[in-house]
């Protein structure tokens, strides 16, 4: 698995959020020229996993938001602090709507 999430990106429509199932992972919400804007999860206390996460983020998005990917993975807190700290490495900062994760709490990592 690469360390950035490279999967495409699918439009935070009610058509394609319907389609998900309720599993565990990790999301990423980005404006419509890919900007991610948030990385979240789906842990073991999510009411219907990743499918209802994104329903969550389409009925109150944050602002810009368009679209989604996302990985399902039995490892989710893991692998959003991965995705974080990989975020922080290339941007110097938390994407905008991450307002939930304390930044000098994260580890650094530099990917390749």
């Amino acid at each position: 698995m690469a360390v950035r999430m490279d999967k495409p990106w699918i439009p935070l429509r009610v058509e394609n959020v319907a389609k998900l199932a309720a599993h565990l992972g990790v999301y990423q919400l980005a404006n419509d020229k890919g900007d991610i804007l948030y990385i979240g999860m789906a842990g073991g206390r999510t009411l219907f996993g990743l499918k209802g996460e994104l329903q969550k983020a389409l009925d109150e998005p944050p602002a810009g938001v368009t679209q989604f990917r996302f990985e399902v993975n039995m490892s989710y807190r893991t692998r959003r602090l991965e995705l974080l700290q990989t975020y922080m490495s290339d941007h110097g900062a938390l994407p905008a709507a991450n307002t939930d994760v304390d930044e000098n709490m994260l580890g650094r990592i530099r990917p390749g």
